[in-house]
């Protein structure tokens, strides 16, 4: 429901806010203080078009905002802003938001009947959900037959489709796992190993030539060696260094080791140039798997298993296919039988609800309106509302020949039978055209409504207000060049006066309050 409203520079509204209940709400004022400005501001929220001209003169923008709470007590805080000129823009729970994302999320929350235009009962989807509704049918069976054939006919897509799909499909894939089987791959790891070795054998010679360096350094006759040597018999045989010639002595020893280690690793390092070739034509094979079918030979390898399975399954197309076409030729059956169902169940429900419309339709001051609903299409799913307003006149859809007061009245004919979907419902003009004892008949019914929803009500007449809930009056005030509304939420005093004023233009005349409180009483009563 929608618990909080505020206006800025919308139309003649300068500035308003108004917090909202539960039950059912009566908005009244005089003709042009902006009663419909409440209706588009709320429109706005849900996602509707945000026209400039509604920018009240002199300002640079309007802006509306307004605090939804759905039945699970998830609030939503929505604001719209409309600029003088430019595009308006959308905010949701602080965060910048669309008109198409408001539709979605606020729209559900909230309907609009009456001459606004955004009438609920023009959507198919709207119509079939109120007689389904009514009717209690079982959508399930349908819903699951469907789900499930779209699951088969694209198992069946997946198979390969025509013959020369698949034909075309085969020769790719043979030609991907020759490719990748002709390599033969050792493992995963093998590019890897082959890439060690490959710095190995490109280096030999480098190899070679730096031990045959260090071998030329360390020898007895070496640089090193000699360096060492010379500096043996300098301290050889005086006491004070006989620690340094041990350790002199280590060290020629340890030259000589690593010499012959020098000698061994070169030996056994291959500088072979044809083993370095093939070495590196085989890599190249390797880095041409992995450009193609994967980031590493472990993907190479499962791309060449996932090719292999589908191709294993187009050569068992056949038999997949007929079994497929099988399973299809039942779910078609089982959706054909589902429909057919739930056409029958539509078209049975059809006049009995139409018969219980018809019959609100005329507590709500529409004696002579036929009131009808059409179903046809598969399963029933094209559902017309159609009237006649006048006898003799053709039943037509409700769209071309209803107002929208007789529209807003059809609405509330067909939510006081079957119910709605939406926790808030706003009325703008039901009652237009009607007074007396119809009139009175409408506003119980909103009230009846108000008593498992919120609804709003843009109404003129007291009978209505009346019997309401809550009540805000919507006064127009001039301030010197410029005119101002501002909305008032009305205590049972109030509401007196407001009611005094709307049953006979006087709200200070002592018999209009009479009165007035005598038709509050009367309904507070009822």
């Amino acid at each position: 429901m929608l618990t909080e409203l505020v206006v800025r520079n919308l139309g003649v509204i300068e500035e308003a806010s108004v917090l909202l209940e539960s039950g059912a709400t009566a908005l009244t004022g005089e003709t042009g203080a902006g009663k419909t400005l409440v209706t588009e501001a709320i429109s706005l929220l849900k996602g509707g078009r945000a026209e400039p001209s509604l920018v009240r003169p002199g300002a640079d923008e309007a802006v509306v905002e307004g605090r939804f709470v759905d039945s699970e007590g998830v609030e939503y805080v929505v604001r719209r802003v409309l600029p003088a000129t430019g595009r308006s823009r959308a905010y949701l729970n602080g965060g910048l938001s669309t008109a198409s994302v408001l539709e979605e999320m606020i729209g559900p929350l909230i309907e609009i009947h009456g001459q606004h235009g955004q009438q609920t009962m023009l959507k198919s989807a709207m119509r079939r959900s109120a007689l389904d509704r009514y009717g209690k049918h079982d959508l399930a069976p349908l819903a699951l037959a469907t789900e499930s054939l779209r699951q088969a006919l694209m198992d069946l897509e997946a198979l390969g489709g025509d013959e020369i799909s698949r034909n075309r499909e085969m020769e790719l894939l043979h030609y991907q796992l020759d490719e990748i089987n002709g390599a033969a791959i050792v493992d995963a790891g093998e590019d890897d190993r082959l890439a060690a070795k490959e710095i190995a054998l490109g280096d030999a010679g480098a190899h070679g030539e730096a031990a045959e360096a260090a071998i030329e350094l360390l020898s007895v006759d070496g640089a090193a060696g000699s360096a060492v040597a010379e500096a043996l018999a300098a301290v050889l045989d005086r006491e004070p260094f006989a620690p340094i010639a041990d350790r002199l002595y280590g060290i020629q020893a340890e030259m000589t080791d690593i010499v012959e280690e020098l000698r061994t690793t070169t030996s056994s390092i291959d500088d072979d140039p044809a083993s370095l070739h093939e070495l590196q034509a085989r890599r190249e094979v390797l880095t041409g798997l992995r450009r193609k079918y994967g980031v590493d030979l472990a993907s190479v390898l499962e791309f060449g298993a996932q090719a292999q399975a589908r191709l294993d399954e187009i050569r068992n197309h056949a038999e997949l296919a007929t079994e497929v076409a099988e399973r299809i030729e039942r779910l078609e059956g089982e959706k054909a039988f589902a429909s057919a169902e739930l056409l029958a169940a539509r078209q049975a429900t059809a006049p009995k609800l139409a018969k219980k419309v018809q019959a609100e339709l005329r507590r709500l001051a529409l004696p002579k309106a036929q009131f009808e609903i059409h179903v046809e299409g598969e399963a029933g799913r094209d559902i017309e509302f159609v009237v006649s307003m006048n006898p003799g006149s053709p039943v037509l859809s409700v769209a071309k020949v209803a107002s929208g007061g007789e529209l807003s009245r059809i609405m509330l004919a067909l939510q006081l039978v079957v119910g709605g979907d939406t926790e808030s419902v706003i009325y703008d003009e039901v009652d237009a055209g009607v007074g007396g004892e119809a009139a009175l008949a409408i506003g119980q019914a909103l009230a009846g409504v108000g008593a498992s929803h919120q609804v709003l009500v843009v109404t003129h007449l007291p009978q209505v207000a009346a019997c309401a809930d809550h009540q805000i009056n919507i006064v127009k005030t001039i301030k010197g060049k410029s005119t101002a509304t501002e909305l008032h939420d009305l205590d049972f005093d109030g509401r007196i006066v407001e009611l005094a004023r709307m049953l006979s233009g006087s709200p200070d005349s002592d018999n209009a309050r009479a009165h007035a409180a005598e038709l509050l009483q009367s309904q507070a009563s009822s």
